[in-house]
């Protein structure tokens, strides 16, 4: 199987396999889906994990955070894609992808976000990590996954949205003209591509910087809540709840409560510094690789 695209004049043949395992009389295929969700979660990681201590979080417990964080997200995210797609299971197993040829299909961001949200916070309190600051690393950690993770949805010609009326700008397949029929139609995926890799340099630039744990996490809200939002009323493959386009729906309330505590949060900490009061402050978080007494003892510890 495989696809004939144009996109901005540009014409490629795309297969959504990358290869196949040969397993005696039949064979296992590795489809480049799951290859680059893989990739995009493996840089995350690696990001994390350079820059743990500027974020005051002990890599060891951090990774331990992640074990845990990253199967539930999965299975939140299939969870939440099943419940606002509507169409009925045909018990367990098609939950999962068994015994069908399409396999485990159908994962929603917002599931994935909230899943790890929670299951990260119970691990934070179990690994004594500080809630906030991880979830500040976990937010640009977002950005780097999800805008690596949109170019496996061109690879399987999905998430696209509605006609564009140029004759240029677009993109067009041989699976959009069977769904949707002749025309250019926005390429969802590469909007939220560039918009998630901008928001991972801005955010990026902003943790140096930061003036309170949770400062981060809270602009990844306002950023990806926005764009998200923007460009979900764009596409034609969104789960619906009647005629609200969920996840729209979720990015603006997410957009505007982010935005609406973040800004209460900034206010607060300018009044605390201009009194000369820095208790109320979360973290001061200069960029001087300097780490909390909780990563220190656990280099004592590990030097015992």
């Amino acid at each position: 199987m495989s696809y004939e695209v144009v996109i901005f004049g540009i014409k490629l043949t795309l297969s959504p396999i990358a290869f196949s395992i040969p397993l005696g009389s039949r064979h296992w295929d590795i489809y480049w889906y799951g290859i680059i969700i893989a990739t995009g979660f493996l840089l995350a990681l690696i990001y994390g994990i350079k820059n743990a201590a500027r974020f005051n979080i002990n890599t060891d417990r951090m990774l331990d955070v992640v074990l845990v964080a990253t199967p539930v997200a999965i299975l939140s995210a299939r969870t939440y894609y099943v419940i606002f797609d509507g169409e009925p299971l045909d018990g367990i197993g098609d939950f999962f992808g068994f015994g069908n040829s399409s396999g485990f299909a159908g994962l929603a961001i917002y599931g994935g976000v909230i899943g790890a949200f929670v299951s990260g916070a119970v691990m934070c309190k179990i690994r004594k990590v500080k809630i906030l600051d991880m979830f500040d690393i976990a937010a640009i950690g977002f950005l780097i996954g999800q805008g690596v993770g949109r170019w496996g949805n061109f690879v399987n010609q999905e998430a696209y949205g509605s006609f564009t009326g140029s004759s240029w700008w677009g993109m067009q397949s041989t699976k959009t003209i069977s769904e949707m029929g002749e025309g250019l139609v926005h390429p969802c995926f590469l909007y939220e591509s560039v918009w998630c890799i901008a928001g991972f340099f801005i955010l990026n630039y902003f943790s140096k910087k930061r003036r309170f744990s949770g400062q981060i996490s809270l602009m990844y809200c306002v950023w990806y809540g926005f764009g998200r939002g923007i460009i979900e009323l764009l596409r034609t493959d969104s789960l619906m709840i009647g005629n609200i386009r969920v996840s729209c729906l979720l990015s603006f309330a997410i957009c505007i409560a982010g935005a609406a505590l973040l800004t209460v949060m900034l206010r607060r900490t300018a009044e605390n510094a201009e009194s000369g009061d820095y208790s109320a402050v979360f973290a001061e978080n200069e960029d001087n690789g300097n780490i909390t007494e909780e990563i220190k003892e656990d280099e004592n510890e590990q030097n015992n």
